[in-house]
């Protein structure tokens, strides 16, 4: 591409991209593409958006292209590389000027330059860290900002490659750069604290700018540009130097107010000194080890003390609580169990921490931190009376604990507790021992002093284990507390009903648990308060909360109609889930108004996927709990599992997990096949062709649908499925292929006759299996499990199977016939379920009688295998001495549940009722073995079949003979 010819093109379709018509956008947007690999074309570029006379747009989008291209043709190995050529033409022309006048443009320029030095620098690309540093010096303040800009995308970019070489040449340029970055950082820093004490706002903010992009440079090096920096004097020296610069920077927050357009900029300075310590800690927590004192005391004194008043702000405690939290519970500063197995250097932070954290020091960080912090503010407390649904919201989500103020103070607390519980404990317990008896209602400070305590206790549940007798307190004080009425109490009511839900798993006795189901009922109704407790999620026994279930469903029912946030119908939705669960079909009287409401519910939350989910979830426990009675909801239930998996439908990313569940107990649970239950099977071709972690339940459905009509469904999909399968088995997990012959298994077993024919495409790679002796026993059992079925149960179709696979593998049917046998005899032990070892003593035997000389060859393995089966199902009866088979099944028995199991499903009776038809269950191996042996003995005569019998070992003649005792 001829520069000269080409800018003025280029620069026209470029001017059309900006366009907000489809019609000239579209165009333009194809031809660039086009372009992309013709040479020449990022110079035309770089020209275009170095052109500071042309519109805006299209240099921003000139940069967009330039930087894109870098990522696909600037290393050698990309197709349509660029030449080597052109790229030193670019690499000298992005850093001739660094003097863009826009922004976000000069961001772009700065970010495409350090990706370029990702693949070029150092080696093609010496020049840049020189040019770079030059540059920063430059009085030019656009010139210093910009080149300042780049300096810092670099070494952001460069710092971030993991491979060591890539590590090796970082180190290097680190040492080389480092006295540089930090004299630079600290004419930038004192020039700024120059400027606010002379009351020059403006020149302060651009030099406020300037330092903190010498500091994000600094950052990079100090945390990634050493080995073992605590040997760089510089480094620590820089280190230190953070926390003077930090008082200094804070005691400036005092002078500049809070409208300032410095204000911003020095808070983000402030957090970024912060993440210096933090980074350098995670990274290094070695060479930190000289840090940890100065951290604690800097840290501690701005949080917990006056010095701290009139200057921290909320993230900047947030950090100094981090660091407090990450020294504490660091391990490289825990010694072994073993003293001796610990390193000088942890044990040196171990002393170091331990001489810092007195009890003076660690009582009035407890005290402070349940006093102060885990008090509500007023805030907080006009938004809970306002508002209480919002505010619990805003409590219980919301950001990470490393970025919000009260999650961040709770988890320093849980782990000081943790780590220095021996300490901690009595100061805790006083506080508590402190509040016992009523609470003045007028004294609002005392009440929320109380509610801050009893945070704590519920935080320290599990370390306070020995030292809390929690029953005791319940019924003499916090079950009273629930009782009382008063308005300002509410406070009081909600924080111990969340402190029960802390205990409740770690020490709380049974019997008293309907005494809190009697107040959490009275609690249900008061609604103010219950928007806080309702995701505490209680455990219970059934037969405890029965007589409670009909008033505490009812409650939590209206509570889900009348809350209006998501999140907070999710968590009434998960408590109501939980107690169907729990209570299973003796919901059934209750749940006649949520099934009603769910329709709505479901229609309502089109847009809120996760709330989608959690009423998916509900519909699950209500099919378990409803049983057979769950036809009734199919109306609405079948559309939302039709949608919940389909993936057409954008939903189903969010929806698929669950509503693979929802169709599976829908099928287990159904009474009947109804054409709308079968039609959505539709859904599943395509949910086979994912295969993703929903297989398994894919699987399982198939399955649900055999048992329930075998017929009806495999007229309809059999064909569909058998495609689907055969292109599964070329490329799936040997779980996974498992799980597709279960399918062929389960239809061979339900529908022996027909169910050969419909999937006989899979049968040979079954047969080959077998006779190539499939090295996977999981895999080998099938095989065995799958032909046992067709050769007991379709004889014919097995003959037909038999003589296709000789043709198939050019050899004799008789030849073909006996390599089965004889492997499948080799290969009995694979089979570890006694339904299919027996099943395959009665497959063989059913070749018996016969004159076929192949089978009277492997005669001795047949009975081999028929004496493993009659150990395997044989049990003495004790009283007659004589033996049976105990998988004989010769009536139906309604399956029964214990009191800790669930009730059985329709889908257990349908397996029962198979397994009435089922020759496992239906035929005594003893009488099969002993009516064939009859049989052969008969055809042969009594010489013949003598001479048979003798090439079967004595032993087990004799333990055949001892089986057959009575016949």
């Amino acid at each position: 591409m001829d520069l000269n010819s080409a800018s003025t093109v280029v620069l026209q379709v470029l001017t059309q991209a900006t366009s907000q018509d489809t019609a000239v956008l579209k165009p333009a947007e194809e031809q660039l593409k086009q372009w992309e690999t013709q040479p020449g074309f990022y110079s035309v570029l770089l020209n275009i958006f170095t052109n500071h006379s042309l519109d805006v747009n299209v240099r921003w989008l000139a940069v967009l292209y330039f930087k894109n291209g870098i990522d696909r043709y600037w290393r050698r190995v990309a197709p349509h590389a660029l030449s080597e050529e052109e790229k030193t033409t670019l690499r000298a022309g992005l850093i001739t000027n660094f003097n863009e006048p826009v922004n976000q443009i000069a961001t772009q320029i700065s970010v495409l330059i350090a990706k370029v030095a990702r693949v070029d620098c150092p080696r093609q690309w010496p020049e840049l860290i020189p040019t770079l540093v030059e540059s920063v010096k430059v009085q030019d303040d656009l010139q210093q900002h910009r080149a300042l800009l780049t300096f810092y995308h670099v070494t952001k970019t460069l710092a971030s490659k993991r491979l060591a070489a890539d590590r090796k040449l970082f180190y290097d340029l680190t040492s080389s750069i480092y006295s540089f970055a930090c004299s630079l950082w600290n004419h930038h820093t004192d020039t700024f604290l120059q400027q606010i004490c002379t009351g020059d706002e403006a020149a302060a903010a651009n030099s406020l700018e300037r330092t903190l992009l010498s500091l994000k440079v600094l950052r990079k090096l100090t945390v990634h540009g050493f080995v073992e920096p605590h040997w760089n004097a510089e480094v620590m020296g820089f280190l230190h130097a953070v926390f003077e610069r930090l008082k200094q920077f804070l005691e400036c927050s005092r002078s500049i107010r809070a409208e300032s357009i410095c204000r911003d900029r020095l808070e983000k300075t402030i957090i970024l000194f912060t993440k210096v310590l933090l980074d350098f800690l995670d990274q290094h927590p070695f060479s930190f080890t000289a840090l940890i004192q100065r951290s604690l005391e800097f840290s501690i004194s701005y949080v917990f003390t006056e010095a701290g008043e009139g200057v921290v702000f909320e993230q900047f405690i947030v950090q100094c609580m981090n660091l407090i939290k990450m020294i504490v519970k660091n391990y490289a500063y825990k010694p072994s169990k073993n003293i001796e197995d610990s390193s000088p250097e942890t044990l040196e932070a171990h002393k170091i921490k331990t001489a810092f954290f007195t009890y003076p020091t660690l009582m009035e960080i407890c005290r402070r931190l349940v006093t102060h912090y885990f008090l509500l503010t007023k805030e907080e407390l006009t938004m809970w009376e306002e508002d209480p649904e919002s505010f619990t919201v805003e409590e219980t989500g919301g950001d990470s604990w490393k970025y919000s103020l009260r999650p961040c103070t709770e988890v320093l607390f849980i782990d000081i507790f943790h780590e220095y519980n021996h300490t901690l404990t009595p100061v805790l317990l006083e506080m508590v021992h402190s509040l016992q008896g009523s609470t003045n209602m007028e004294n609002t400070n005392a009440i929320l002093i109380k509610d801050a305590v009893y945070n704590a206790v519920g935080l320290a549940a599990y370390e306070l284990f020995d030292s809390v007798d929690f029953d005791q307190w319940f019924k003499n004080q916090l079950l009273a507390e629930l009782q009382v009425s008063h308005d300002r109490y509410k406070p009081i009511r909600r924080r111990v009903i969340w402190l029960i839900g802390q205990w409740i798993s770690v020490k709380f006795k049974s019997d008293l648990r309907p005494v809190l189901y009697e107040a959490i009922r009275n609690l249900l109704q008061d609604r103010d308060l219950v928007v806080s407790i309702n995701n505490n999620d209680f455990e219970f026994r059934t037969d405890q909360f029965l007589p409670y279930l009909e008033s505490m469903f009812t409650l939590l029912f209206q509570l889900l109609q009348e809350v209006t946030q998501c999140d907070t119908k999710m968590h009434v939705l998960h408590v109501l889930s939980c107690v169907i669960e729990r209570v299973n079909m003796q919901i059934r009287p209750y749940v006649g108004c949520l099934v009603q409401y769910l329709p709505l519910l479901w229609k309502q939350s089109e847009e809120h996927n996760m709330l989608r989910c959690a009423i998916l979830t509900t519909l699950i426990h209500l099919v378990q709990g409803l049983g057979a009675d769950s036809k009734n909801l199919y109306p609405f239930l079948l559309p939302v599992i039709q949608l919940s998996t389909d993936v057409s439908q954008p939903p189903h990313v969010y929806l698929l997990e669950d509503g693979l569940e929802l169709w599976l107990v829908t099928l287990e649970n159904s009474p009947c096949l109804t054409p709308e239950l079968l039609r959505i099977f539709q859904n599943m071709s395509a949910l086979l062709e994912l295969s993703s972690e929903n297989l398994k339940n894919c699987f399982k459905i198939i399955n649900a649908y055999i048992f329930l009509s075998s017929s009806e469904f495999l007229q309809m999909y059999a064909a569909d499925l058998c495609r689907s399968f055969c292109e599964l088995l070329k490329d799936i997990t040997t779980e996974g292929q498992v799980q597709v012959l279960k399918v062929v298994e389960n239809v061979l077993k339900v529908n022996p006759v027909l169910g050969p024919q419909m999937f006989q495409p899979l049968l040979p790679s079954v047969f080959r299996g077998i006779i190539d002796g499939e090295r996977y026993p999981v895999v080998m059992s099938t095989y065995l499990g799958i032909m046992g079925r067709v050769l007991l149960q379709n004889a014919r179709f097995f003959s037909l199977l038999l003589s296709q696979m000789a043709c198939e593998l050019g050899q004799e049917l008789d030849q073909i016939l006996g390599n089965m046998i004889e492997m499948w005899v080799d290969r009995m032990d694979n089979i570890t379920q006694p339904e299919r070892r027996k099943l395959s003593a009665l497959a063989l035997l059913s070749l018996l009688p016969s004159l076929n000389s192949v089978i009277q060859d492997k005669f001795c393995g047949i009975i081999n295998i028929s004496v493993e089966g009659l150990h395997d199902v044989m049990t003495e009866d004790s009283e007659t001495g004589t033996y049976k088979d105990c998988m004989l099944m010769s009536h139906f028995e309604e399956p029964k549940a214990t009191e800790d199991e669930e009730p059985p499903t329709e889908q257990d009776k349908r397996k029962k009722m198979l397994a009435l038809k089922d020759p496992v269950h239906t035929v005594s191996l003893q009488q099969f073995i002993y009516e064939k042996l009859k049989a052969q003995q008969e055809l042969l005569g009594e010489q013949g079949f003598h001479a048979l019998m003798e090439t079967v070992d004595t032993e087990i003649v004799a333990q055949l003979q001892e089986f057959l005792q009575g016949f």
